[in-house]
């Protein structure tokens, strides 16, 4: 049997190439079809639709977008999820909110099926590289079942126990990333005002103990403003909304967070969606440009 993957988009189809490339018998869909073509030439088995992934994979693995996305693929609330599900495992590696994964085991297991949470912290370039964490949560014999599988993919992976621990982590671990890139942005976007060498500034920090592998992907995209995504802004404010609803669920407060949540709004609301999240530097400059 195959292992199937739906979503193959900024980090999904790095993702499947990484495990196409490994040798692993995929079966591959996506709902913009042209995005399946470099799989098809990777030797992966292109679907014509959601439905004959699960005919046809034990296991099927989804990197969507959303919540939506995952609920049209997995025919949930018809009878389409209990065939579609029944007898396999489910491997939600997308980001959605920890109540939604919880909910969603709990059907997926009445219907007959496994489910395992298999979020990544990393974006595209680690993707393309196969060096993504992956955090994983279960029943202990299906995430055994579906370590081995993301080994091309991962460096590492975590079990993080029951579900929805493994998201629960990846929105902690979200909070880190969110505010260091933020406050890399800010930090340079203060020495270029301050009219210093931007290289040089940037060599200082990478010679001090700041610097780190996050650090160290971003810097030269500020540098040269270069905004092509590995990470969008739009899905950097989409994880800062779910840390911030998770933390007020739990009464508890996120000072730094929200603030770059405002920021990330105000970078979309001004169409950088699609950039990467160090187009969070337009809206610091607009602040700037609007300072009395």
């Amino acid at each position: 049997m195959h292992v199937g993957f739906i979503g193959l988009g900024v980090m999904g189809r790095p993702m499947a190439l990484r495990l196409a490339s490994a040798g692993t018998p995929l079966v591959v869909w996506n709902r913009t079809p042209e995005r399946a073509e470099p799989l098809r030439a990777a030797g992966a088995e292109v679907a014509a639709d959601a439905g004959e992934v699960f005919a046809r994979a034990e296991v099927v693995l989804l990197m969507l977008a959303d919540e939506a996305a995952t609920d049209a693929v997995l025919g949930r609330g018809t009878p389409g999820l209990a065939a579609r599900v029944a007898g396999r495992t489910v491997v939600h590696m997308g980001t959605t909110s920890p109540e939604y994964s919880h909910a969603l085991e709990t059907e997926i297991r009445a219907a007959g099926g496994r489910y395992v949470e298999a979020p990544v912290s990393g974006s595209r370039v680690p993707a393309e590289q196969g060096q993504l964490v992956a955090m994983l949560a279960g029943e202990e014999a299906a995430v055994a079942a579906v370590r081995p599988l993301l080994a091309p993919v991962c460096r590492e992976a975590f079990g993080c126990g029951a579900v929805p621990g493994a998201l629960l982590m990846k929105l902690a671990v979200n909070i880190f990333l969110i505010t260091q890139v933020t406050g890399l942005t800010e930090a340079f976007h203060f020495a270029e005002r301050q009219g210093l060498d931007r290289r040089l500034f940037l060599d200082v920090l990478d010679a001090g103990p700041m610097a780190s592998a996050v650090s160290r992907m971003k810097a030269p995209k500020l540098r040269e403003r270069d905004f092509a995504v590995q990470a969008a802004a739009l899905d950097v404010l989409k994880n800062n909304r779910l840390i911030a609803e998770a933390a007020r669920k739990a009464g508890l407060a996120s000072p730094l967070l929200d603030v770059c949540h405002t920021l990330f709004e105000e970078t979309v609301a001004q169409g950088y969606g699609g950039e990467d999240m160090v187009a969070v530097l337009r809206a610091i400059e607009a602040r700037t440009a609007g300072a009395p």
